[in-house]
């Protein structure tokens, strides 16, 4: 039986940076998807890795990611990059969480970041009070797809693996959570998603 509901951030409760990296790439004359590619080069090691588990500063991130693009032929600001990360609330997710909450599902937000959301606009601050746990990569020092990362979240919220639906845009952290024995949904859409959450949950998000 599902207790709990983990969410992703960026790309599930917020619009995926990868929309604002494909502009980029397209304003400044770049291959589709170059950004995308280079995060998913040496995965574990790489500047984004590396910035994600809190051990790069901003000015090192940028130094090492340009090297990283450069290596594939192209050049970028990595301090625009950055910039880019920001995505904006998808106002129907916000209400499925909320809606999975009432319902009595415990609720989690497992997020890849490179610095405390507690820094976060304000009405992002006050989406971030719905959940029951906030795990940040920026604050444990583990990421998204390690299993260490996954354990911690199950911990927290007290439930097994396989009382667990997990909802991400990334097809690459979800793995680890399926084999873990975690229900999950690869997030292409918004409502894709809700409508795949709700025939898990046994919830009529149909109105969402």
């Amino acid at each position: 039986m599902i207790r709990a509901a983990f969410f992703d951030f960026g790309g599930v409760i917020l619009s995926s940076p990868f929309e604002a990296f494909n502009r980029y790439e397209a304003a400044n004359g770049l291959p589709h998807d170059l950004i995308r590619r280079a995060n998913s080069m040496n995965s574990d090691s790489n500047a984004w890795a590396l910035f994600e588990r809190g051990t790069l500063t901003p000015a090192g991130f940028a130094a090492r990611f340009e090297l990283e693009i450069r290596e594939l032929g192209c050049e970028v600001d990595g301090l625009e990059i950055l910039k880019l990360i920001e995505g904006e609330l998808r106002p129907g997710m916000v209400d499925v969480l909320k809606r999975v909450r009432a319902c009595g599902f415990g609720v989690a937000c497992l997020t890849n970041n490179f610095r405390s959301l507690d820094s976060a606009a304000p009405e992002i601050v006050e989406v971030l009070k719905i959940f029951d746990q906030v795990i940040e990569s920026s604050r444990i020092g583990v990421r998204k797809p390690d299993p260490a990362f996954y354990h911690h979240a199950l911990s927290l919220m007290e439930v097994e693996a396989n009382e667990v639906v997990f909802l991400d845009d990334l097809g690459i952290n979800l793995k680890p959570a399926r084999a873990m024995g975690m229900t999950t949904i690869k997030v292409v859409n918004e409502q894709q998603a809700v409508a795949e959450l709700g025939r898990v949950l046994g919830l009529d998000l149909s109105d969402i």
